[in-house]
C-alpha cells in the first residue's frame, strides 16, 4: 500500500491522498506536480526513475487506510 506522503519533498506544498497534484517514482519520493515537471522533467532527483502521477486513495478508504502524517523534505 502506497504511504501517500502528505507534502512535496522540494517545495514542502501540501498534497492531498486523494488529489492528482502528486507525482511519484517506484521509490515513493514523492513531489507536486510543478517541481516534478519544471524542475525536474519527469526524473526523479534522488534515484533518476521517471514520476509518475500518485493515484488518489478512494475518500471511501481514507478513513480505514489514511495517508501519512509524515513529511519528508530534502534540498534539492
Amino acid at each position: 500500500m502506497l504511504q501517500m506522503r502528505p507534502n512535496c519533498e522540494c517545495c514542502d506544498r501540501d498534497l492531498s491522498p486523494n488529489g492528482g497534484d502528486a507525482r511519484i517514482c517506484s521509490f515513493e519520493c514523492t513531489f507536486c506536480a510543478d517541481c516534478a515537471g519544471e524542475r525536474f522533467e519527469g526524473r526523479c532527483p534522488n534515484c533518476g526513475g521517471d514520476l509518475v502521477v500518485r493515484p488518489p486513495r478512494p475518500a471511501t478508504l481514507l478513513a480505514k487506510f489514511p495517508g501519512s502524517t509524515e513529511r519528508v523534505r530534502k534540498a534539492h
